[in-house]
């Protein structure tokens, strides 16, 4: 299994990704191919410590930042270190791409470089969170803010496929967010939606979905614009911060919390882990031909391990070519 690691994307880059590319390859037993400008990544890795085995650099004079227009990566920075991770994928020299960079450009860069899936209308994100014992799937989280009812169903259906063949549950439960469970509920786009969504017999349509019940097992999927899901997952991502924050303080207020904390660990460990995001490693581009994953900016070198296993699963999961039949399925019959 070879992947593809944008070397320069991110807050942190280069030294955490290529960190998290070393404890990659030692704990996942994958290849990786790091593109990026060869002499400073090299550099890194010597003044780090930071070991090369199995991990081979292809050279890239540019670096797409966080301010740049998305579509840089097309033309102007196609040499840039996301570009040239986009045309090795598009290629066939690697398995997946993870990518911690320009949300756009990575948008962008799936879109018309790789390609989208034959029949897709439009690519979306889809992290997965942790949801109690399970898994709950937010599709799409800031791809495309403005959807029509037919990106929303077949949103649904991409979701649907990845969670089953990801292993994450046997018959996927989607819903659709919303500010209600009544059928009413929503504007124009979400009860065109909720029609569509309820005939499609390519999943399990479980109805409306308020915020509130996101995490309560109510849907394995959770469909949403691009602008709701986003809001959903920053206040979500926040909320999960401020909650550690506050427990923390709490639980090294005084001497006899600091005991009772000490006693607890084990169980505060396995409940920080739940709520951390770095050990999801990130979202998921759905709709394109080939697997990527977009990590999150601020990824350290855990996160971006992670990410790199949720993207050596997504290729071997088969989901891509699953999401194809699909499609070419409901192509030749409509509803199947």
């Amino acid at each position: 299994m070879t992947i593809i690691v944008d070397g320069m994307g991110g807050d942190h880059a280069p030294v955490e990704i290529l960190k998290g590319c070393a404890a990659a390859v030692e704990e996942l037993g994958v290849k990786i191919i790091v593109t990026g400008p060869e002499d400073m990544l090299k550099k890194t890795m010597e003044d780090h410590d930071i070991s090369d085995e199995n991990i081979e650099i292809r050279h890239a004079d540019e670096i797409i930042t966080m301010e740049d227009e998305p579509g840089c990566v097309l033309k102007a920075k196609r040499n840039s270190s996301m570009g040239l991770a986009f045309d090795l994928l598009k290629n066939g020299e690697a398995d997946a791409m993870v990518s911690a960079g320009n949300s756009g450009a990575v948008l962008a860069g799936g879109t018309l470089i790789v390609k989208r899936i034959p029949g897709v209308k439009r690519a979306a994100f889809a992290p997965v969170l942790p949801a109690g014992d399970k898994k709950v799937m937010l599709i799409d989280s800031g791809a495309n803010e403005v959807c029509t009812p037919e990106y929303l169903d077949q949103f649904g259906t991409m979701g649907a496929i990845y969670m089953k063949h990801m292993d994450f549950c046997d018959t996927p439960k989607v819903g659709l967010l919303n500010n209600g469970t009544e059928e009413c509920k929503g504007t124009q786009l979400h009860q065109d939606a909720h029609k569509l969504m309820k005939e499609n017999n390519a999943y399990d349509f479980v109805g409306n979905v308020e915020a509130r019940g996101v995490f309560d097992g109510v849907c394995d999927v959770l469909v949403a614009d691009g602008f709701s899901g986003n809001v959903l997952l920053k206040a979500v991502e926040g909320t999960a911060l401020y909650m550690m924050k506050i427990m923390k303080e709490a639980l090294t207020s005084s001497l006899f919390s600091t005991i009772l904390t000490g006693m607890l660990k084990p169980k505060l460990r396995k409940m920080k882990k739940k709520l951390d995001y770095t050990e999801e490693g990130g979202a998921v581009l759905l709709g394109i031909c080939k697997p990527i994953v977009k990590a999150h900016g601020s990824s350290n070198a855990k996160a971006f391990k992670n990410a790199i296993r949720q993207a050596a699963d997504f290729a071997e999961s088969h989901a891509v070519e699953a999401i194809t039949e699909q499609l070419q399925k409901q192509k030749e019959t409509p509803n199947a």
